[in-house]
């Protein structure tokens, strides 16, 4: 086994500090080399004050961005002094870091943990006496930012202390402690259930030895959190149609709710999903093959629940975090505003972790893959199967991310020996009748006329054609009338 390096977080390994290609740089882990001028006190000063006003994290200092080892001792004793009072020197106000000094093949390095504060704004002043205030974005460092930022960022902080709170009577043994195992092992961490959770600053060891946990802790890894945090689960509520009705008109067709810790929540919900979700089948025009592919991609409705997850504000008790499913939308909702610095119109370049301990074990247990990649990769999500940009809203302190697919009601349903016939006689499609069989799997139905002004073809090309496919059997026409311009063509169903 790769044996730790450091005696504050046993997960330290040799290969994690050089191997980067398996443990690239993130928001919670940096190597600085201690060569040229990015490695200044200075500029080591900016990476930790980008750490301690975001989430915390490792800086090793003496590896530089490949992964090779250098030694801190031939900078000599001056230099390296420098170094041990950077915080001192160059933070204000002073931050608590550990900073481990480790030899490694004859190789002096310095490690730095970096626990993040709730309270105070970290900053280093320039020679002019100016404030210049970093935070850390997933594996650089950001700034110096600007007054609005800066202003934001101080509002932001408050937000977070919830996840910090001890819990007073939470019992040891409502740990999932298989949960915590999987974590361990996913870490490479060596120690106690107990060991862990304090070093991550889920739990606070007391003078005694006493042991306490914080609502991240049980929000992460109680077996049933919601005994503590209320509405600490996940609904999910199926429509039958595009609305919720109430009354006569009431038209829930499930409804299921989901408990557990983070982990556990996100398996479930996962696993019920896919099932969920029907499939539908997409015209490639270039191979007049039909590619069956899911109601709703797998980037865009997974990232969107585990953000809904880690992103809600605990504080706001008795709100759960919502998944309804329409015939042509799903709406994941999570209770609290976005935070001040994020926008609807800026989210897909801004984040910010209201639960910044929760968001570090998640990316650990790779639930999320890159910190602040999650609404980009919604986004692309989506446009890779051309449906489309999600909508988010953000009104009376809830967020809600709205998936729309246009193809609901139509191309899922059509029998597959129809689609057998459509793949088999594609290649002899002509071009306008390829397009206009896209414009029905995309549309669902659609008139002559309309049919024709979004092809850009005559009426007289549309019509011939679907009444070819009507006589073939693929089509079907909606209207009793023999002469009818407002009769509608959908493809055969088997509804």
């Amino acid at each position: 086994m790769d044996s730790s390096v450091s005696q504050f977080d046993s997960s330290l390994t040799m290969r994690k500090l050089t191997s980067v290609v398996e443990y690239p740089e993130s928001l919670y882990f940096e190597r600085k080399g201690i060569e040229g001028d990015s490695a200044s006190p200075t500029k080591l000063a900016n990476e930790l004050i980008g750490m301690l006003n975001a989430d915390g994290g490792v800086v090793v200092l003496g590896v530089s961005d490949d992964g090779v080892l250098q030694n801190m001792s031939a900078l000599g004793q001056g230099k390296i002094e420098k170094y041990r009072q950077v915080c001192q020197d160059f933070i204000t106000p002073t931050p608590k870091v550990k900073i481990e000094e480790v030899t490694i093949d004859d190789c002096l390095i310095f490690i730095y943990h970096v626990r993040e504060d709730y309270e105070s704004l970290f900053s280093r002043k320039d020679s002019n006496g100016k404030d210049n205030v970093y935070k850390r974005v997933g594996g650089s460092n950001y700034g110096p930012l600007t007054h609005e930022e800066i202003t934001n960022l101080q509002c932001d902080k408050n937000l977070r202390r919830f996840e910090d709170q001890i819990v007073e009577g939470f019992d040891s043994s409502d740990l999932d402690r298989a949960t915590l195992n999987e974590y361990a092992t996913k870490i490479s961490f060596q120690g106690t259930d107990d060991d862990l959770l304090v070093c991550r600053n889920l739990a606070k060891r007391e003078q005694d030895g006493t042991v306490r946990y914080k609502n991240s802790a049980v929000l992460l890894f109680a077996q049933d959190p919601d005994k503590y945090v209320t509405s600490a689960y996940v609904r999910y509520v199926r429509y039958s149609g595009v609305y919720a009705g109430a009354g006569k008109s009431y038209n829930v067709v499930k409804d299921e709710r989901f408990y557990g810790n983070i982990p556990t929540l996100i398996k479930k919900v996962r696993d019920f999903l896919y099932a969920s979700f029907d499939d539908y089948y997409s015209l490639d025009t270039a191979t007049g093959v039909f590619n069956r592919l899911p109601e709703y991609p797998e980037g865009a409705w997974l990232e969107g629940v585990v953000n809904a997850i880690f992103h809600r504000s605990y504080n706001l008790q008795g709100n759960s975090i919502y998944i309804k499913h329409y015939d042509n939308r799903l709406e994941i909702s999570n209770s609290g505003p976005l935070p001040a610095q994020v926008k609807v119109s800026n989210i897909r370049e801004q984040r910010f972790s209201r639960n910044p301990r929760i968001a570090r074990v998640l990316f650990e247990m790779d639930f999320v893959r890159e910190l602040n990649e999650g609404v980009k990769r919604i986004f692309q999500s989506m446009s890779s199967l051309h449906l489309p940009d999600p909508v988010y809203r953000d009104k009376d302190d809830i967020v809600t991310l709205t998936l729309i697919n246009t193809v609901f009601g139509n191309e899922k349903h059509i029998p597959s020996e129809i689609l057998i016939k459509m793949n088999d006689n594609m290649k002899e499609y002509s071009d306008t009748k390829r397009r206009v069989v896209l414009y029905l799997l995309q549309n669902g139905h659609g008139t002559i006329s309309d049919i024709a002004e979004e092809l850009k073809v005559s009426n007289r090309a549309v019509r011939n054609n679907l009444y070819n496919l009507v006589d073939d059997g693929i089509v079907k026409r909606n209207s009793d009338k023999q002469r009818d311009a407002n009769a509608t063509y959908a493809f055969q169903t088997n509804a």
